[in-house]
């Protein structure tokens, strides 16, 4: 039942803000369409500090920035500034090449905060990695319940509830509540599938996983998610990808020679800038990712 079982690796970036990447390891690549999967946080900024993460660039991806506690402000190339607070979504299509930057706002700066969340990345089709950039924000995400179990569906659809994203492939990503003692059952329909524990701990086929622990399951499995504590968890999925796919620091693509094309077009800075920013992330010396430059 379980194909899987990823204990993310953390890194310290600095005043004890702490990462966690569970996609893509090396027991698996990636989950449906689902390439890349970070867990940030909790992490409490002091007053006067935050989170700065400078202008950067992606292709062939789109991110979805998902947020537990705390609130990020998403500015991008295309002109587009946006907050994002917790229980909402925010949707990125980077296509064939954007910039944003994500930053703690200002008014939270002053009496220090909180921020917890996660940020994963969905490969396009190939038909649309070069497809135009665009940007979406959804605050009214729908929910399913049932005994002790409460979810709110971010991407895709789980019983009635239906979210508003649109997805170019089957993409299914969820945030569930679950009591202590609850049951939670997750149909086949969806390919790949795989949760990771964001609190408390479950069980799965006997299998117990605690925070921080995501599983991959095996195909065509009915699976009965079981709480052994108060806990919650992200579900996510889809149908597998149309091919493979080559990750390099913020690139997605099918093709090597698209990621070395769009690193030189970062190094020559000939992506649009985020209006009003004036500071960016350079292109990495030493390769950061899966697939080798140049």
């Amino acid at each position: 039942m379980i194909k899987a079982r990823i204990l993310p690796r953390t890194r310290d970036l600095g005043d004890g803000f702490n990462v966690s990447r569970a996609l893509p390891s090396g027991a698996t690549r990636n989950v449906g369409p689902f390439v890349f999967f970070d867990a940030f946080g909790p992490t409490l900024l002091a007053p006067g500090n935050g989170l700065d993460v400078r202008p950067h660039p992606h292709i062939g991806l789109a991110t979805v920035t998902y947020l537990i506690e705390g609130e990020i402000l998403h500015r991008d190339s295309l002109g587009n500034e946006m907050p994002i607070r917790p229980g909402e979504v925010n949707w990125m299509t980077a296509g064939r090449g954007i910039v944003h930057s994500e930053r703690t706002p200002q008014a939270n700066r002053v009496g220090g905060s909180t921020l917890h969340g996660l940020q994963t990345w969905v490969a396009l089709p190939r038909d649309h990695e070069e497809d135009e950039p665009s940007f979406v924000h959804h605050e009214d995400l729908p929910t399913h319940s049932s005994p002790g179990v409460s979810m709110r569906v971010i991407l895709g659809a789980f019983g009635d509830a239906k979210s508003p994203v649109a997805t170019l492939s089957e993409t299914f990503y969820a945030d569930a509540r679950l009591d202590a003692g609850a049951r939670l059952g997750w149909s086949a329909e969806i390919a790949e599938r795989a949760l990771y524990v964001v609190s408390g701990a479950i069980a799965v086929g006997g299998e117990r996983a605690d925070a921080g622990t995501m599983l991959v399951f095996a195909t065509g499995m009915l699976l009965d998610i079981e709480a052994l504590e108060q806990s919650r968890v992200m579900l996510l999925g889809g149908e597998p990808l149309d091919g493979p796919r080559f990750v390099w620091w913020n690139f997605v693509s099918s093709r090597k020679e698209r990621i070395r094309e769009a690193a030189e077009q970062w190094k020559a800075q000939r992506f649009a800038p985020v209006p009003g920013e004036t500071e960016f992330i350079p292109l990495p010396e030493r390769s950061p990712g899966v697939v080798d430059y140049p």
